[in-house]
């Protein structure tokens, strides 16, 4: 697309040279390997696929080369060092099959996590660190690493990275002088606190990470290019509290002072690029953004690196907005533009940029549920929106034996999903939707502007479904005859669901959540926000951003306590937005009805009135499933979907729409 030509420039990293400015970013690499530390073959055709869709540089997520000092277990990551022969006969594989492409591969080495070591990831206690200071998640201490261990960590990296120039890998990226991994935590002064030759000054706080550079070149050569993912920033408040956007706070981390100089000290002593982004994971909504983040947040951080280095920049962090990607590059902010969950949503982006089909470029949503969230539940990758993601073949769509007329009911995230698969396999699907839009209750959820990728996914649904013709019958109200007598050779109930409402007495002034997001009513100055779960809170924080204000009753004794699975970048940084934009919290509270000044709570066994306009209520959903069970005994083939089925998140709901439709 000629707009986005610059997009499409080569760029070069050290002696190599990238056929345009897209990087895929790296991403834990939860489930893709084997047992020896080699790439297995879910892993193989998920980075091949990214390749295939476009992409100029794919960095893969983080691999080990130690397994002694630090303790992973196999079959989670892959590891250069582990079996060198079962990584260097797979890694070969992959990389022929990326280089097909004309797409080059780095791979991404780590010395290894320290203090923040996923506690389902970890293997030996205690963790380790450069001192002994507090784990990020576990109330324990960290053993303090010794001189031996370290040089042993550096000799593996050389090992590690001579392995993977025998794969066929075109360089390896650093992992990391960001984000407060083991590599990070040598080079920041409060996590650091030794006194020798590691300790102390900045150059001293660095030396792990010379020493690594300094050995893969020597182990390498000096025209294998190494790359370093660097944070100039790290956004901590103190152990375990990071700070918001836009909250004065003294820096205990790194701040940009010693950023920019730490960046000319490691250029120096050898990187050939720095992939810049900010945070740690006491601040871990930086380093991981949520969607409460705003689009390009790095962009500022990456061109105060390129102005003080000379070698390129790559920028991540929520970059795919290709106006945004332009501009970034244009302004001289950054070389390259580095997408990790867009590659996640949609594998071909970079190719649907680049013919100009940036209708059919399926949005991330930074909801970090299929990845993140899953990585720290179940130690596994994947997409919210893409269940195809990190399973390609697997999940492949296979055409049917025979085609059949497929009756949808229900035009929500699940009935659009099950649309668009059953047609890509070749059925002849028809949704029916009772409204006069698709979307269901992703249109309220998006209504905060925060959401705005919510309402994008609506969008590319839309004309996903035009492009495959797909019929939709708006504002029809479904019976039990219609589909009786439809003559559909299978049907899908995709109902949703519809909030919880209960009697506080007086209802004048009592709404649900969607009415107040859909400014159906209005809700007052003084409102009173019912249940503090995702919806409830997310609502409280768009209404006092629209100068309310507000105030949560929560049964629970925490806010978010029965959402699940969340990643902790979004659940922590929106615990921590609610306060900061001046929201009321009462836990351990229940509302038991309303009165002409408000509504009466009970919090803590005692009863209270607090002036409200307006209560809203966020208390959850009820599964729509009468059609499905006037139905189930009549039709031979029929399933219940998503909501419908069993009230969850988006994710639940395209995952099983994908599932049944793609069985069908």
């Amino acid at each position: 697309m000629e707009k986005y030509k610059k997009l499409f420039e080569p760029v070069k990293i050290g002696s190599v040279e990238i056929k345009n400015r897209f990087a895929m970013a790296p991403m834990g690499p939860l489930g893709l390997a084997d047992s020896n530390g080699g790439f297995n073959q879910r892993g193989i055709e998920y980075y091949t696929a990214r390749a295939r869709g476009g992409t100029g540089l794919i960095i893969t997520g983080v691999t080990f080369v130690d397994e002694e000092v630090e303790q992973h277990g196999m079959g989670n990551v892959p590891s250069s060092t582990y079996n060198s022969v079962q990584f260097i006969r797979t890694g070969r594989e992959m990389t022929e099959r990326i280089h097909a492409y004309d797409s080059k591969v780095f791979l991404q080495l780590s010395a290894g996590f320290g203090r923040v070591t996923i506690p389902t990831n970890l293997g030996e206690f205690p963790p380790v660190a450069p001192s002994p200071i507090q784990h990020r998640w576990l109330d324990k201490t960290c053993r303090e690493l010794t001189i031996d261990e370290i040089k042993k960590i550096v000799k593996k990296f050389g090992q590690g990275a001579l392995n993977a120039k025998r794969a066929g890998f075109d360089g390896v990226q650093i992992h990391a002088v960001h984000e407060g991994y083991l590599l990070d935590q040598f080079a920041i002064a409060f996590f650091n606190h030794r006194t020798d030759e590691y300790g102390g000054c900045l150059e001293n706080r660095l030396r792990f990470a010379r020493e690594v550079v300094e050995e893969i070149k020597r182990t390498c050569g000096k025209d294998f290019p190494v790359t370093l993912r660097y944070s100039p920033k790290s956004f901590i408040k103190d152990w375990r509290e990071g700070a918001l956007p836009g909250e004065e706070f003294e820096e205990k981390g790194r701040d940009i002072p010693e950023g920019i100089e730490a960046a000319k000290l490691l250029v120096n002593y050898g990187y050939d690029a720095l992939d810049v982004d900010v945070g740690s994971y006491d601040s871990w909504w930086w380093s991981h953004p949520p969607m409460y983040q705003k689009k390009g947040l790095y962009i500022p951080y990456a061109k105060i690196v390129k102005e003080a280095v000379g070698v390129p920049v790559i920028c991540a962090g929520r970059m795919d907005n290709p106006e945004l990607a332009l501009s970034a590059i244009e302004d001289g902010a950054c070389d390259m533009i580095s997408l990790g969950r867009p590659l996640l949503a949609d594998e071909n982006y970079v190719n649907k940029l680049r013919s100009g089909k940036t209708a059919f470029i399926r949005p991330c949503l930074s909801c970090q549920e299929g990845c993140m969230g899953r990585i720290q539940e179940f130690s596994a990758l994947n997409c919210a929106v893409n269940p195809a993601a990190c399973r390609e073949k697997e999940a492949a769509l296979i055409p049917p034996l025979k085609i059949k007329n497929v009756l949808i009911v229900g035009g929500g995230v699940a009935g659009c999903e099950a649309a668009r698969v059953l047609a890509l396999r070749g059925h002849k699907p028809t949704i029916y939707e009772k409204s006069s839009r698709l979307g269901g209750n992703l249109i309220p959820g998006g209504a905060p502007e925060f959401k705005e990728d919510d309402h994008l996914l609506i969008k590319w649904y839309e004309a996903t479904l035009d492009d495959l013709n797909v019929e939709v019958r708006f504002n029809v109200e479904v019976t039990a005859d219609i589909v009786r007598n439809s003559g559909a050779d299978a049907v899908i109930i995709a109902t949703g669901s519809s909030p919880k409402i209960f009697d506080l007495g007086d209802n004048r002034k009592v709404y649900t959540a969607e009415e107040i997001l859909m400014k159906k009513a209005d809700p007052g100055k003084d409102i009173v926000v019912v249940g503090g779960g995702l919806v409830g809170c997310e609502l409280a924080i768009w209404l006092a951003e629209n100068n309310k204000n507000v105030t949560i009753v929560e049964l629970q004794n925490k806010l978010l306590a029965l959402n699940s699975p969340l990643c902790h970048a979004n659940s922590e940084m929106l615990e921590r937005l609610v306060p900061f934009n001046g929201v009321n919290v009462l836990t351990s509270s229940k509302v038991l009805n309303t009165t002409d000044k408000g509504v009466i709570i009970e919090s803590i066994g005692e009863t209270k009135e607090i002036k409200a306009d307006s209560i809203v209520l966020a208390v959850g959903y009820n599964a729509e499933k009468t059609l499905y069970e006037e139905l189930k005994y009549d039709i031979d083939d029929i399933h219940v979907i998503g909501d419908a089925r069993k009230v969850s998140n988006i994710m639940y709901a395209i995952w099983d729409a994908y599932e049944v439709a793609a069985n069908i």
